[in-house]
């Protein structure tokens, strides 16, 4: 249909035209055209016709009878101006996604609009670019492809603009239709998406791989504001990037992982296709494969990119380094000559990147996240993953003789002490080390060995360290007391009933290696379990001492109450014994008269 709609236009204009071509076959040119690239003989009537800037530059040298023009800075050159020419003798050509930014461009220089003619060359590509193009992404590509050549003109006639914002729409336009065709029903009758079918909106991806990076730049970045997936941005990146830094034989390794491996050679184009693909990149985590950010880390180093670029590519590194691998970390380093055979100083800043942000998830104040029940957080496990894979290399960079100590010792320090559970790891890289630097001094070799935790070796390591004579004194007497204290506590846990001193002394080293293995979030997170366990416990002897108090206060009343009793009785009965008042053992009574008549009596006798 598109075709069609080309052809009815051309057809149109050959009919009124068509004399054109009839009647100056034979007539000799009256003028020159030089334009870069190529000259051309015509005829001033064809062109003046149609092209208002022809028709300016013959009116204003009429009374010297102009005979040639030159048009050096006619955009698209020799090809962009046959082609108008051809439109201005009518012959007939067909207007395509790769000639119509060119019609558009070179009309717009000759002024080829309809104030000059009805129907001119101008409209007829503006018709075709709204009609046609817009509405397909493939031809859309092709005429941003086309541009390429026809900046700024392009730029200031709003075609690269409006190419980018079809690509960006119909992507996204693409993306949800793809995104419902994926959506099915569960078994329980939920709607879900199936991740696992294959997702077919994302087909232009291995088209824009054809634009030149400054147009790449400017599709992506308007794909990013219509909302286009993450995944989808970072797939386009790896493929354009292995379309203009990597080798085809190398493009993918194994894992079917993608992989960057540059072509020998600076290059200051493929330097700014490095750093405007990172630049590009999505900010989700685990979106871009690290394989992917280490082949573009090693591009950047290669090419000495800035340093903003290399360093977001290794904080985007050490955000994933878990997943890494020891063959991503061997990155040969270039441009230091006589130094060591691998850029450790970038591996170091990936790791002290890695570091920090484990720091700052500690730091965070969701208390939720402390009292995770969970006995290793996520975290964790990414700490005992890294620092398997930091013994590894440092067990593959320590034969290197240009390797210092210094450097050795940052690297196996770049991660917080609990991050190793055992240290055969790094026991095995700094006995590699020692073996192959044995000039260094005995405080160097004690400086070393500090850094390995002789509790946390395993048996078969800790038989190799005591006869090993490359450590110094001091570590071999350190290893041969935890394998006494370890074989003391396995005779002792065999025989339970014995003394248990030893026991306790042995179990306070292994829980203290067990600690130590703990992250502060999660001993932080411990620490909070007991602290409420502690105060429900303090609550409960607060309680209990209320009561002993209150019964106590009970019983205090109740034995002064009892005494009190037990004194009135025993003091009424001996007052009775004494018979001060007379009263006779019958207990006869007597009224008070008579009882201080009695008294009287007895007083005046006594007297």
């Amino acid at each position: 249909m598109d075709k069609h709609h080309s052809q009815l236009a051309l057809a149109k204009c050959s009919r009124h035209q068509r004399y054109n071509e009839w009647v100056f076959r034979d007539v000799p040119s009256d003028i020159m055209i030089v334009v870069d690239g190529g000259t051309f003989s015509l005829h001033k009537f064809p062109l003046v016709s149609r092209s208002g800037r022809i028709r300016k530059l013959v009116a204003g040298h009429r009374d010297s009878d102009i005979s040639m023009i030159e048009l050096l800075s006619l955009p698209g050159g020799a090809e962009s101006f046959e082609l108008a020419a051809k439109f201005c003798y009518g012959v007939n050509f067909e207007i395509t996604a790769a000639n119509v930014a060119q019609l558009c461009c070179v009309s717009d220089y000759l002024e080829m609009t309809d104030e000059y003619s009805k129907n001119n060359l101008g409209s007829r590509a503006e018709e075709y670019l709204e009609v046609v193009v817009s509405k397909n992404l493939e031809m859309c590509v092709e005429v941003l492809k086309q541009c390429e050549n026809l900046l700024p003109l392009a730029d200031e006639l709003k075609i690269v603009i409006r190419c980018i914002d079809a690509i960006a729409s119909k992507a996204c336009v693409e993306q949800i239709a793809s995104s419902f065709s994926r959506l099915e029903y569960s078994s329980s009758g939920r709607l879900h998406m199936n991740r696992q079918a294959k997702c077919e909106g994302d087909w232009w991806i291995e088209d824009l791989s054809v634009l030149r990076i400054d147009l790449y730049q400017r599709v992506i970045t308007a794909m990013k504001c219509r909302g286009v997936r993450p995944e989808s941005i970072a797939a386009s990146l790896v493929n354009y990037a292995q379309k203009e830094l990597t080798k085809k034989s190398t493009s993918w390794n194994q894992s079917t992982q993608p992989k960057v491996d540059v072509v020998s050679g600076s290059n200051d184009h493929e330097k700014v296709v490095v750093e405007t693909i990172v630049s590009l990149m999505p900010v989700e985590k685990l979106v871009v494969p690290i394989t992917f950010l280490f082949g573009l880390l090693r591009s950047a180093v290669m090419l000495d990119c800035t340093v903003a670029c290399r360093l977001d590519l290794e904080r985007r590194i050490g955000s994933q380094l878990d997943i890494a691998t020891l063959d991503d970390l061997l990155i040969p380093s270039f441009h230091n000559a006589g130094e060591t055979l691998f850029d450790v100083n970038t591996v170091h800043r990936i790791l002290v990147s890695f570091s920090q942000q484990e720091d700052s998830d500690e730091d965070m104040d969701d208390v939720s996240v402390f009292e995770s029940d969970s006995p290793t957080s996520p975290s964790q496990t990414a700490l005992f993953k890294v620092a398997k894979l930091v013994d590894n290399y440092l067990a593959e960079i320590a034969p290197d003789a240009n390797l210092k100590l210094n450097k050795f010792i940052a690297i196996a320090e770049s991660l917080p002490a609990h991050a190793r559970t055992i240290h055969d790891g790094l026991y095995r890289a700094i006995d590699v080390y020692l073996k192959a630097h044995q000039a260094l001094s005995d405080p160097d070799r004690r400086r070393l060995c500090k850094l390995i935790d002789f509790q946390k070796l395993s048996q078969e390591s800790g038989a190799h360290a005591a006869q090993n004579e490359r450590l110094p004194l001091q570590s071999i007497v350190q290893v041969l007391y935890f394998e006494q204290m370890r074989l003391r506590n396995a005779l002792f846990c065999s025989y339970p009933d014995d003394d248990h001193k030893p026991m306790h002394q042995s179990w306070r080293i292994n829980s203290g290696a067990v600690s130590a293995a703990m992250s502060p979030r999660d001993n932080y997170a411990s620490l909070r379990r007991e602290n409420k366990e502690l105060k429900l416990e303090l609550a409960r002897m607060r309680m209990r001492l209320n009561d002993l108090e209150k019964d106590h206060v009970c019983m205090k009343k109740n034995m002064e109450k009892s005494n009190s009793q037990r004194f009135m009785s025993t003091f009424t009965k001996k007052i009775g014994k004494l018979n001060i008042f007379g009263h006779s053992s019958s207990k006869e009574s007597s009224s008070p008269s008579k009882r201080s008549q009695v008294t009287d009596s007895k007083l005046t006798e006594r007297t």
